[in-house]
């Protein structure tokens, strides 16, 4: 079944959705680089849940596989991650998209102060349009650090390939480097920090 068997005359709204939301993060004050070097965001990406994953994920949540149940029984027919410099920049563009007049905020999942068993730190949002295109529809929102992202995409590929040798090794040496690149980003933290308080310092 293809996208537009699946999602029918809801597929150009939610298309618009998406464009919507990505529009509005372009006009963070850190997508670009500033004066003073600094991109909070390296890059975003998108999609529309495909219908092959949506219908597993209702089926599994025991839901019926229909257009109501992947619109508003469920809140990622939409997806959008957000990849970000440093963990405070993740804490930034969430307080900004907080305060955003063309969303609320539904719920927040906060995996970089507890993360998952497996090590990987993000931070989801639930969000609900509430002016503009798309309204009435949910998308998720994850952010995280570009290291946590490049750790990410390796880990996908583990979870969803069948018959891995030597699978425990693996994933405990994924956990150790979900924790080392934890570690890592907090240095790059306190490094940027340093930087900045000097040049601010040297300005005055």
């Amino acid at each position: 079944m293809n996208f537009e068997e699946f999602y029918g005359d809801a597929l150009p709204v939610l298309k618009l959705a998406e464009k919507h939301i990505l529009n509005t993060i372009s006009e963070y004050p850190g997508f670009n680089e500033t004066p003073e070097g600094i991109q909070e965001i390296i890059y975003c990406r998108s999609r529309i849940k495909s219908p092959e994953s949506m219908t597993e994920k209702l089926r599994r949540k025991g839901l019926p596989v229909n257009l109501n149940s992947a619109l508003y029984k469920v809140n990622d027919a939409i997806g959008v991650r957000v990849v970000c410099s440093f963990a405070d920049d993740v804490y930034n563009v969430y307080r900004w998209f907080s305060g955003h007049p063309d969303f609320e905020i539904i719920n927040v999942k906060d995996y970089i102060a507890n993360p998952k068993p497996n090590g990987y730190r993000s931070l989801h949002l639930i969000i609900k349009i509430v002016s503009g295109d798309g309204c009435g529809l949910t998308a998720e929102i994850q952010l995280r650090t570009i290291a946590t992202d490049f750790w990410a995409a390796l880990e996908h590929q583990m979870k969803y390939k069948h018959e891995i040798t030597h699978e425990e090794l693996i994933r405990n040496e994924l956990k150790r480097c979900a924790d080392e690149i934890a570690s890592v980003d907090l240095s790059m933290q306190t490094l940027r920090d340093i930087i900045m308080n000097n040049s601010w310092d040297n300005e005055a």
